[in-house]
């Protein structure tokens, strides 16, 4: 007797269902699903944009992930059916089992080869680039794309262990751990770092860029309505880069012209701002507003 096929069976037949289990199923599987829709909102998500680039961002993974579901839904059922085929295997006689190596390839299992093993992954690649290279582009100051009544603002951003200097060139303002930007302009900010590798990111309001010594990038900020936002640093840069975070005070323009004009009076003798939680590091005493 075939011991493995008997157990195999056994295994599929309906007595080893477990009627609790599905039933326990039913009840968890709508809770996971609301506990992950809920994850689409707060300071931290992608997929709650206020501004464009952010939008263009969240505009891909909504894309990606129409196309995810289907295709993982078509994944299950190919499982499922290959499964129900298992099943009739087990209970057919071994010697009708035996094929010989001279027979072809069946025509359905070469279709399955070039549809499922080069046709889809060349056009899910192409799509993906076809829909993520303007999302890319929309993060950069191109010429032609300056719509805006206003010219850019630019703020530099530079990293340290493991705070953010946050500099006004225009008017020598200078911000620790907190960004001021004036809410419907775009901004561009100008990466550069201090010591270590660190990266830019502000997930409410555009793409994430690195700060690396020696190098400046720039990226394209821009909120389109006055509020608080989180940027944080997204590169693993020492102990507390858990801690290296800031915040982005977008605010409304006349209000934003009022502060700028206050602050650059007093720039010297300022107070600094910090906005990170708990006391801060000793490397990061002594900047100045």
């Amino acid at each position: 007797m075939n011991h493995h096929r008997v157990q195999r069976v056994a295994c599929n037949g309906r007595a080893a269902q477990d009627g609790l289990g599905c039933r326990i199923h039913a009840v968890i599987l709508p809770w996971l699903a609301a506990l992950a829709v809920s994850g689409c909102k707060g300071p931290q998500s992608t997929l709650d944009p206020a501004g464009p680039s952010a939008a263009a961002i969240a505009a891909v993974w909504w894309w990606m992930l129409v196309v995810a579901v289907p295709v993982l839904g078509g994944v299950v059922v190919a499982w499922l059916l290959a499964m129900r085929r298992g099943r009739s295997l087990a209970t057919t006689p071994s010697a009708a089992l035996e094929v010989s190596d001279d027979v072809a390839t069946p025509p359905a299992e070469r279709r399955w080869l070039v549809w499922g093993g080069l046709v889809l992954p060349s056009v899910s690649i192409a799509a993906l680039v076809w829909l993520g290279s303007p999302a890319g582009l929309h993060q950069l100051p191109l010429p032609g794309r300056d719509t805006h009544a206003s010219a850019p603002m630019e703020i530099e951003a530079i990293g340290h262990q493991w705070w953010w200097e946050l500099h006004y060139p225009a008017s020598g303002i200078t911000l620790r751990n907190e960004m001021r930007i004036p809410a419907g302009r775009p901004v561009d900010v100008l990466t550069g770092s201090a010591d270590v590798i660190h990266s830019f990111w502000v997930p409410r309001l555009g793409g994430k860029l690195d700060a690396v010594p020696g190098r400046t990038f720039r990226v394209r900020l821009q909120a389109d309505e006055p509020g608080i936002y989180r940027g944080q640093c997204a590169e693993f840069c020492g102990r507390d880069h858990a801690h290296m975070t800031m915040t982005v005070v977008a605010m409304e323009p006349a209000e934003f012209d009022a502060w700028l004009a206050s602050a650059s009076a007093s720039a010297p003798e300022a107070p600094t701002k910090t906005t990170t939680p708990g006391p801060a590091p000793a490397a990061q005493q002594g900047v100045s507003q």
